[in-house]
């Protein structure tokens, strides 16, 4: 762990943790029972650096490697995992794709207000009935002299209601299938979307999940994020950064669910002892240590080989699937050390525990990583 944090990531990982310790954690379970947008945070996190970790410092990002950035993120996470899902998505995401699909207009366009938290980014590619299989989408865009016109919906948008700006993928050639797949630029506002109502979601509930819903929705031409049909690329290339982000939330969930257990079986007395005497206790604690530690270092590996320049679908797909699988575990150890305690909404890891469960499901559920993984090792299936 030492090679991987060298001293500009010890200093980012030891300013971020003061702030999600003394900033988020405070005020984390009341976010979450008023399910409100965690604006305050993103203002402050953006005065230190944290939005547009990874963009440039010519175009007013941080510049930092990506392993800095999950460093960071496993940090915001720990503290508030619903700031920690916006912030995930603006970065792995939204800036990412921006940097290496957009044109240099865009990038003076967005960057800015991005970098200053100003413009939050969203990501549209999930439909009711195209969630694993993308190709399947049926929002479309037509050119319509100067402009494109937008029809379908997106579900399950993350930030959807308080984006600025919202990447949007949609079918410009059906008969290219995957390759007739483009990508959008869309301000919030643009006549003709609609903010659909927000999801009542078992966890992350202080960030906003809501449908996105596109009649003639016109954006001007230069909107097109990418080359025509690219639009599939930029979201495979997209996920694949966000499943890194996915497993550094993983991470942080699974450490502050860790840490609420060892401070309460330390406390807690049992026949006469604290219940972390017990061998029982003890072992469960070395294992969920263990499996975050496996964890955080299948993140790093990941992210040290995109800062490498090297391909890492395998590897980010291996870091999310088994991290977000671990924190799960984690989480209910954690509540079943703390008995019928752990059930009430006065202890954290209540909250810890509703909020691990979508990181198995959502940008690409865990079934689909085993079949990405499996690809890689194999080869795609054989087709009848």
């Amino acid at each position: 762990m030492a090679v991987i944090l060298n001293e500009e990531r010890l200093m980012i990982q030891t300013m971020v943790r003061k702030f999600a310790r003394d900033v988020l954690i405070p005020t984390a379970s009341e976010r979450d029972r008023s399910c409100e947008y965690p604006r305050a945070n993103l203002e402050q996190m953006a005065e230190l650096g944290l939005l547009g970790m990874m963009v440039p410092e010519s175009y007013g990002g941080a510049g930092v490697d990506a392993v800095s950035h999950a460093v960071a993120l496993s940090e915001i996470a720990y503290g508030c995992a619903s700031t920690a899902v916006v912030m995930s998505v603006h970065n792995s995401i939204c800036c990412e794709s921006l940097l290496k699909f957009g044109s240099e207009e865009q990038k003076q366009r967005w960057f800015p207000p991005m970098c200053s938290g100003e413009c939050i980014g969203a990501f549209g590619l999930t439909e009711p009935h195209a969630g694993s299989d993308p190709v399947a989408q049926k929002t479309t865009a037509v050119l319509d002299g100067d402009h494109w016109i937008l029809n379908g919906t997106k579900q399950f948008i993350t930030s959807g209601q308080h984006a600025g700006v919202i990447i949007v993928t949609a079918v410009t050639d059906k008969a290219k299938r995957h390759r007739g797949i483009s990508a959008f630029l869309v301000p919030q506002g643009a006549p003709g979307l609609t903010i659909g109502p927000k999801e009542d979601k078992m966890g992350l509930r202080a960030s906003d999940t809501v449908s996105l819903i596109f009649e003639e929705c016109r954006i001007p031409k230069e909107s097109m994020l990418g080359k025509p049909g690219e639009g599939f690329r930029l979201a495979m290339t997209a996920l694949d950064s966000g499943r890194i982000g996915i497993a550094a939330q993983s991470v942080g969930v699974a450490q502050a669910c860790l840490d609420e257990a060892l401070e309460y079986t330390n406390a807690r007395e049992q026949f006469g002892r604290p219940v972390s005497d017990f061998q029982g206790i003890r072992w469960y604690l070395a294992e969920m240590a263990t499996k975050i530690e496996a964890a955080r270092l299948l993140c790093f590996n990941a992210a040290l080989l995109k800062d490498e320049g090297k391909r890492y679908t395998i590897e980010a797909s291996m870091a999310k699937m088994f991290a977000s699988e671990m924190v799960n575990q984690v989480a209910d150890k954690a509540l079943q050390m703390h008995g019928g305690y752990g059930y009430c909404k006065e202890y954290p890891i209540e909250r810890h525990y509703r909020d691990a469960r979508v990181f198995s499901i959502y940008e690409g559920t865990n079934e689909i990583q085993r079949i990405v993984i499996s690809n890689g090792l194999l080869g795609p299936t054989s087709k009848p």
